[in-house]
Order: structure tokens, then C-alpha cells, then sequence
């Protein structure tokens, strides 16, 4: 059994994935190997050659990522009012995690079907939801705040598209 045959097997010809994808598509797969519409890709691409065909996403994590960490660092260091300070550092750590998070998510970006639909629900989410955060905790004015849950929003559909639309690459 080579690995194509152990692949399709796991992926399509077992039992429980004949059964869901009956179940979900209204057809019987039992007599195909593979569903019609399904390409199994099995040649190894290299990460940076994704970056060069699908758009900036590489840059964008690395800019992503050296933001977060100066980021972080200048928030570790910052003297906050006494009377704010266990919230405002909450808020911040709260906006520094999911920064750092999506700024690895990015890597993933070129991997995606739709690459920039994907990246741009991400960044822009990335953005509004730490980015008003962060303004929050360094300056403890709240007149942002509104922004932050449409950036979650936006980040909740950024993965679940990544889910919709990530490609199959061995």
C-alpha cells in the first residue's frame, strides 16, 4: 500500500468519512475511491514559494510579529497609574497574546484558497481588536473600545474561513 492509497484511505475510503460525507453531501461515495471534485496535492511546497505566489503574508507576520514583541517589551516596562494598573495590564496582556497569536496565524495565510480574503479578515481584525486595546491600556481612554469586538469578529471569521478554504498541502 503506497502512500496515496494509505492517504486516501485515512481521508476518504474509511467508513466514517464514506458515511459523513453521504451525509452531508446527499451522495453515495461507496463505490468512488475519492469524491469527483477532490484533488489530492502530494508535492511538497516550500513556504517561501507560497509567500512569493499568494501575496505579502510572510512580510506581514515577521512586521506583525517584531510589533508584537516591542510591543510587549514596552508594555512590561511602562510605569501604569496606580489605581488602573492590575486592569490596564490585563488589558494589555489580553491585546499582546492575540497579536502574537495572529501574527503566527498569518504563516498559515498562503496556505489558503483565498489567501488574501483570509489574510485581510486577520490583519484587519488583528488590528482593531489589539490595536484598541493597546490604546486603551496605554492611555486608559476607553473611546475606542466600540472597535474591539468587530476586530474579534473579524478574527472568528478569519479562522473559520481558514478552515473553509485551506488547501491540502503534503
Amino acid at each position: 500500500m503506497g502512500f496515496n492509497d494509505m492517504l486516501n484511505y485515512i481521508v476518504y475510503d474509511n467508513p466514517i468519512s464514506k458515511t459523513t460525507m453521504s451525509f452531508l453531501s446527499g451522495k453515495n461515495f461507496s463505490t468512488a475511491s475519492t469524491p469527483p471534485s477532490v484533488t489530492i496535492i502530494t508535492e511538497k511546497t516550500p513556504l517561501w514559494k507560497l509567500a512569493a505566489e499568494h501575496g505579502p503574508f510572510i512580510k506581514i507576520a515577521g512586521v506583525m510579529g517584531a510589533s508584537a514583541v516591542a510591543l510587549n517589551a514596552y508594555g512590561a516596562h511602562r510605569a501604569y497609574t496606580k489605581d488602573q494598573a492590575d486592569e490596564l495590564k490585563k488589558i494589555f496582556e489580553t491585546a499582546n497574546k492575540i497579536h502574537f497569536i495572529h501574527s503566527v496565524a498569518i504563516l498559515g495565510v498562503p496556505m489558503c484558497r483565498y489567501p488574501m480574503v483570509v489574510g485581510g479578515l486577520i490583519v484587519t481584525g488583528t488590528t482593531l481588536f489589539s490595536g484598541t486595546l493597546y490604546y486603551h491600556a496605554f492611555t486608559g481612554d476607553k473611546k475606542l473600545s466600540g472597535l474591539a469586538p468587530i476586530g474579534g469578529t473579524l478574527l472568528i471569521l478569519g479562522w473559520l474561513s481558514m478552515v473553509i478554504w485551506m488547501t491540502c498541502i503534503l
